[in-house]
């Protein structure tokens, strides 16, 4: 079976390790490796990037910036020119993203989960959630997923049910 990840900023900014942002790289980068090695498909959503790159340019001194922005700059355009290891997601149009315009409010004004009363969904993670949506409808018979340290993201798993044998 095939699987299709789609890669949180939670994530991104470890495996490109982002300084104050990478706490997690060593089991991130354990992660990859394995994922990797079972042949996963690894997208990077518009939101992943941009908000990885905002971190980038707010976080430490100059010198580490630069060096970051640099491995940031290199992993999305490898992906831009189809270099493995990452894939772009599809870009929205206008409308899909009016859609999510439309439907924005309710969810930044809805509780994230039982666990975090104080906060909404985001507007970069509505975005991933219907990339994932788009590639349930698209690829119904691959394991997609979520790949986040976010476990309201990391909820958003598709293991497709194996037909009866007979």
């Amino acid at each position: 079976m095939t699987s299709i990840c789609l890669i949180d900023t939670s994530i991104f900014v470890n495996l490109l390790n982002v300084p104050g942002l990478n706490q997690a790289a060593v089991q991130v980068g354990a992660d990859f490796r394995e994922y990797a090695n079972n042949s996963c498909t690894f997208i990077l959503p518009m939101a992943t990037i941009l908000e990885t790159g905002n971190h980038i340019a707010q976080n430490g001194d100059g010198r580490l910036r630069r060096q970051t922005a640099q491995r940031f700059c290199d992993a999305v355009r490898d992906a831009f020119e189809d270099e493995p290891p990452y894939r772009l997601s599809e870009y929205p149009n206008t409308r899909e993203i009016l859609e999510w315009l439309a439907e924005f409010p309710d969810k930044a004004g809805r509780n994230k989960s039982p666990t975090r009363t104080g906060e909404g969904t985001s507007f970069g993670d509505l975005s991933i959630i219907k990339e994932y949506e788009r590639c349930l409808d698209r690829f119904p018979m691959s394991e997609i997923f979520i790949w986040s340290l976010d476990g309201d993201l990391e909820a958003y798993r598709h293991v497709p049910a194996r037909p009866p044998r007979r």
